[in-house]
């Protein structure tokens, strides 16, 4: 008796043990790319990444247990918008943010892109921000890790002014985009907050120059396209409805 209960002690064990590893192997891992440009063009104001627009995705994946990494240009702690700090910029999202110490700490340490691998991951996504605009859109590692994660069959999404850091991504001798249905920061939605002529691009007009099938709703409101691998939100209200399409296909995926 005392063989047969020490057997199925070990059974259990064993049984345990292989249940949690299939249960790590099948856990997803998300890279999240942030900007390390704090500077608002000439205007001497500062500017990053939109809390919000990393906050929603951010606590949308890891509360369904997708484990997410954050790398940067320049490793450590990435630039916050001062405006999305604002309280009236705030959301339960944000205010978890300002409250999770974790996260915090996880900030100050962020990887450095160059040594971040697409074979690490399940999928990309940029936050947004008008910081991209300036490092990531013309950062060729940038470039070269989406087109790493796009050709092995891997989501890649953004929501924003993020969208721009596919300005120069190319697959096939083709820019990424071209054919492709995409939203993201409008021209009227950068007129409203009075930056035109300070972002050294307009982001619609980039996506649509390369090739890009383009699509809007009215300024503000949450919208998201998806084609096939590529994800695209329009704004910060657009945030969370992006992560859980990324989520869906993340969880489609064996």
């Amino acid at each position: 008796m005392k063989k047969i209960a020490l057997f199925a002690i070990i059974a259990l064990t064993v049984s345990c043990i292989t249940a949690t590893a299939q249960n790590k192997k099948n856990m997803k891992k998300v890279l999240f790319v942030v900007t390390s440009h704090d500077k608002l063009g000439d205007t001497g104001e500062k500017t990053g990444f939109w809390t919000e627009e990393f906050a929603a995705p951010y606590y949308e994946l890891l509360d369904k247990g997708v484990t997410i990494d954050v790398a940067t240009p320049l490793g450590g702690q990435p630039p916050i918008d001062p405006k999305s700090e604002d309280p009236s910029a705030a959301t339960e999202d944000t205010k978890r943010f300002d409250a999770d110490t974790e996260l915090l700490a996880k900030l100050k340490n962020t990887k450095k892109l160059v040594d971040v691998k697409e074979s690490d991951y399940d999928a990309v996504f940029y936050p947004g921000g008008h910081g991209p605009l300036w490092d990531l859109a013309t950062d060729a590692t940038s470039s070269a890790l989406i087109e790493a994660f796009y050709t092995n069959n891997k989501p890649v999404a953004f929501v924003c002014h993020s969208p721009a850091v596919l300005k120069n991504v190319k697959v096939n001798g083709e820019f990424l985009v071209k054919g492709k249905k995409v939203t993201g920061f409008s021209n009227t939605e950068e007129a409203a907050v009075g930056l035109t002529d300070v972002v050294p691009f307009l982001l619609e007009d980039a996506l649509q120059a390369n090739g890009a099938t383009y699509s809007k709703v009215a300024d503000w409101h949450p919208y998201t396209v998806e084609d096939g691998l590529l994800i695209t939100g329009q704004n910060p209200a657009s945030s969370k409805l992006v992560a859980e399409k990324l989520l869906n296909q993340l969880n489609s995926k064996k």
